[in-house]
C-alpha cells in the first residue's frame, strides 16, 4: 500500500467556505517497498465524496474517511467535504437544497480538477444516500470518469415531510435539524433517475457502479436497482447491509467492493 499525505482543504461556493480533508497518494521508491509507488505521468486518478442529508464529511460511523485512506494507499487521491450548512462548512442547514448540494460538488469536483500532481481528466465520483441523488444531478455539468452510488435515495423518500400533500410555510423541524420550504418543494420535482441516465448516454456508456445493501430499511434495494437500471450498470448487493453499513462484514465488503471499482476493477 502506498502510504499518503493528508491536508486540509478548502474552497469556496457564493461566498460561503466548505472544508474538507485531501488525501494524496505519496511516491516511494521501489527498493524500501514491494509496490513502486510511482506517480502516473498524468498525475493520479482521484475521487470526491458527497455525504447524505444531515450527513457531514466524517458519514456514519467514519465510512468515508476510512474509504479515502483505503483509497489513497491504493494510489487514488480523495477528497471528502461538507457541504454548505453541514458539518464545519459555512452557512446554515436552513439553507440547504439539492441544487445548492450539487453547486458545492461541482465546485469541489473543480478543486480537485486543479491540484497539482492529479489527473484532471481522472476525477471520479461518490455519493452517498442523498448524495446519490446530488452526484447524479451533477455528473451531466462535470463528466466524472466513473461515478460510485452508495445506498442512494430517491425524492420519493421526502414525501412523507408534505402533510397532507401540502408543503409547510415555514421551516420544519426534523429532529432538531431545519428543513426548509425551498427544499421540500424542490427534492419532490428531481429526476435524478433521468440525470443519470442522460449522464450515461452523453458518456457512451459511462463507468458506474451501484452499492447498496440487502437491509436498508430507509432506503430500499429497489431504489439502488432502479439506479442501476438507468444508469445500465451493475449493482451490487451488500449481504445483511443497513443503510449505513452497521456491521463489520457488510462495512468491509463495502470497502473491498468500492476500492476495487474505483481503482478499475
Amino acid at each position: 500500500m502506498l502510504p499518503a499525505q493528508e491536508q486540509f482543504a478548502q474552497f469556496s461556493v457564493d461566498g460561503q467556505r466548505l472544508y474538507g480533508l485531501l488525501h494524496i497518494p505519496s511516491e516511494y521508491s521501489p527498493s524500501e517497498h514491494s509496490l513502486s509507488g510511482k506517480r502516473p505521468a498524468q498525475g493520479w486518478p482521484s475521487v470526491v465524496l458527497v455525504h447524505g442529508f444531515t450527513g457531514n464529511q466524517g458519514g456514519d460511523h467514519r465510512l468515508l474517511p476510512v474509504l479515502a485512506r483505503q483509497l489513497a494507499a491504493r494510489g487514488v487521491a480523495c477528497l471528502h467535504f461538507d457541504c454548505r450548512g453541514s458539518g464545519i462548512s459555512q452557512g446554515d442547514f436552513s439553507e440547504m437544497t439539492v441544487t445548492r448540494e450539487v453547486q458545492d460538488t461541482v465546485a469541489a469536483f473543480e478543486y480537485m480538477r486543479h491540484q497539482p500532481g492529479l489527473d484532471p481528466e481522472r476525477v471520479m465520483l461518490l455519493g452517498f444516500s442523498m448524495g446519490g441523488i446530488v452526484v447524479s444531478l451533477a455528473a451531466a455539468q462535470v463528466r466524472p470518469h466513473r461515478l460510485a452510488l452508495w445506498a442512494p435515495a430517491l425524492p420519493e423518500l421526502w414525501l412523507p415531510m408534505l402533510r397532507g400533500g401540502f408543503v409547510p410555510p415555514v421551516i420544519s423541524d426534523h429532529g432538531g435539524w431545519p428543513i426548509s420550504r425551498e427544499f421540500l418543494l424542490e427534492v419532490t420535482r428531481l429526476k435524478p433517475l433521468e440525470a443519470a441516465a442522460a449522464w450515461a448516454q452523453s458518456m457512451g456508456g459511462g463507468v458506474a457502479r451501484v452499492f447498496h445493501g440487502d437491509a436498508d430499511q430507509t432506503c430500499p434495494p429497489e431504489f439502488g436497482v432502479r439506479y442501476a437500471q438507468a444508469l445500465g450498470c451493475d449493482a451490487v448487493g451488500i449481504p445483511g447491509g443497513t443503510h449505513t453499513f452497521e456491521s463489520f462484514s457488510s462495512t468491509e465488503m463495502l470497502y473491498t467492493e468500492t476500492v476495487r471499482f474505483l481503482t478499475g476493477g
